[in-house]
């Protein structure tokens, strides 16, 4: 509920602070008093075109308009403040602000949080509804008349929504598949090439780094087995074995002697050759391990003579593979196991395909059974619409009008989770004139009395949150009974009496209208030859009789006048 509206510096309105209660409330005054002025206030603080125009001249400074609004916790107003990201409290008032400069510039805040008038503009078309003579917001709109037909039949799209949801998924699904299925051919073939020469070269885990180890190792093979030589001709080899053996019988002889000539065993000449035949005997043993170590060693060093071209040959290849492939080589391993798993994938995509494709189609099949029972609901509606619009037709001077709620069916690929239906209001204002859009075929005052015929029929039919709806000038060209009927309808969108109450304001130069209002501001010009200012009068019980009255009679406001606005009044 719009619950205040200040506006500095708008045109002929200096400083203006207003407090708006709920209900309907009636805006009167002398043609050109400056009624628009408080509408056009309303339209910069929530978004509407603006140009320097409007800022007063004289004024120092800017332009500026601010709207206040009182909202239920649960408004869709604060999800669209969360998606922007502006700060707000739910207890608090919603406070649009715009300020305009006399270059055409602007600025716009929520909350005194600066942002675009975009978002401004977003919010106005949560917060309110103008309908006039040339303007009639939301209900013009051929994309919202699904939803108002829909909130109209309390349809539910719960069903569809889930179907499309289950279509979509199942649709992507297979879409995947055939794609896979589309580029098999091409990458089968190069999978087969790959994987057999994979295959031939049969790859081992850590074989890489083992080939790397074996390869610098019979590279310097060489060289190791004439170091290993060389230490075998230091040696000696089997010659210094013989001599050793040589010595030792020579030794051995002249301990024979030594015994022979008597020289005693414990004595220091048999102890001594005794302690160099062990010395001896201990080197030629030691000399005959030393020289099997070496031709131990010499046979670790020994290979084939075409090993070392064999080891090279097979670690080339595999980097050679592993660069092709662009990977690491011992990764090539990994690298097998995957292609033949694409090509196992690939040989068993077909039947993947198939069944997914039959998914897709059972999904789709569900959903148009489900679309189609929700058009059904939707033409019911629109009938049972059409019903009680044209019952508020006639009491308005359209007597002559049809209405109707036309239900098409989309094409397949404009489906979507709200079902196949394109769904237009349209009216015909004379017998046998074909049916079109509203905004096409209804005059300036016949569009305004449309929307509310169209309101007063989906009022309180599950709209949810109304919000503040504009009539400006609705009641322009009709008199008597007919200004009569635009009264008591606005006043029962305003009261809730079908339901969900609505605030209201209307621009009215009709007596009757402004008779049925819960509240009734008298907006008039003063000022002098320098200057000229307008204003805004919340009138007493009195004082509304008096306008009334006024707008009855005209300059003179006559007892009868009095009377007739007091019959009015009830």
């Amino acid at each position: 509920m719009l619950i205040g509206l200040s506006i500095r510096d708008v045109v002929l309105i200096e400083s203006l602070d207003l407090a708006i209660g709920p209900g309907l409330t009636a805006l009167t005054g002398e043609t050109g008093a400056g009624k628009s002025i408080i509408l056009d206030a309303l339209g910069l603080a929530t978004g509407a075109r603006a140009d320097a125009g409007l800022v007063r001249r004289g004024a120092v400074g800017h332009a500026s308009a601010t709207a206040m609004f009182a909202l239920a916790a649960d408004h869709p107003a604060f999800a669209y403040l969360d998606d922007k990201g502006l700060d707000y409290g739910r207890d608090e008032d919603l406070v649009l602000r715009r300020q305009l400069s006399a270059d055409g510039r602007s600025r716009a805040f929520v909350n005194d949080q600066a942002t675009s008038v975009g978002v401004l503009k977003d919010l106005g078309a949560l917060l309110l509804e103008v309908h006039g003579q040339h303007e009639t917001v939301g209900l013009l709109d051929p994309r919202t008349h699904r939803t108002l037909l829909d909130a109209f039949g309390s349809v539910a799209v719960g069903a569809v929504a889930s179907a499309w949801s289950g279509w979509r998924a199942a649709r992507e699904k297979a879409a995947a598949l055939r794609e896979l299925a589309d580029r098999a051919a091409a990458e089968t073939e190069e999978l087969t090439l790959r994987l057999s020469e994979l295959d031939r070269l049969d790859p081992r885990e850590g074989e890489e780094t083992a080939l790397a180890e074996e390869r610098a190792l019979l590279g310097s093979a060489e060289k190791a087995l004439a170091d290993i030589e060389a230490a075998r001709d230091a040696l000696g080899g089997d010659a210094l074995s013989g001599k050793l053996a040589s010595a030792f019988r020579a030794l051995e002889r002249a301990r024979e002697r030594a015994a022979h000539a008597g020289a005693p065993a414990d004595g220091p000449a048999m102890t001594r050759l005794a302690a160099a035949c062990e010395a001896i005997d201990r080197a030629l043993v030691e000399a005959q391990e030393a020289t099997a170590a070496i031709d131990a060693a010499a046979e670790s060093f020994e290979f084939e003579p075409d090993q070392l071209e064999k080891t090279e040959e097979r670690l080339f290849a595999l980097r050679g593979m592993a660069r092709k492939l662009n990977v690491a080589p011992e990764l090539l391993p990994s690298v097998r196991a995957d292609f033949a798993a694409q090509l196992q994938a690939i040989e068993t995509s077909g039947e993947a395909l198939k069944a997914a494709e039959q998914e897709a189609a059972d999904a789709r099949d569900g959903y148009l059974f489900a679309a189609q029972a929700l058009s059904a609901e939707r033409r019911a509606a629109g009938d049972r619409l059409a019903t009680a619009v044209m019952a508020e037709l006639a009491p308005l001077k359209l007597e002559k009008a049809r209405f109707r709620v036309a239900v098409e069916a989309l094409d397949e690929d404009r489906a979507g989770p709200a079902g196949v239906d394109r769904v237009a209001f349209e009216i015909s204002t004379n017998p046998g004139a074909p049916f079109g859009p509203m905004e096409a075929i209804a005059s300036g005052g016949e569009l305004a009395r449309f929307a509310l015929a169209l309101k007063a029929a989906l009022a309180g039919r599950g709209e949810g949150a109304q919000p503040l709806m504009i009539f400006d000038e609705v009641d322009q060209g009709v008199g008597g009974a007919v200004a009569d009927a635009v009264g008591l309808r606005l006043k029962r969108l305003a009261d809730g009496s079908q339901g969900n109450g609505a605030q209201v304001l209307v621009v009215t130069h009709s007596a009757q209208v402004a008779a049925r209002a819960d509240a009734h501001w008298r907006i008039a010009k003063s000022g002098d030859e320098t200057s000229t200012r307008t204003r805004v009068e919340p009138l007493s019980a009195a004082q509304r009789q008096e306008e009334i009255a006024r707008m009855l009679s005209g300059a003179e406001v006559t007892e009868a006048a009095r009377a007739a606005a007091r019959a009015l009044i009830g």
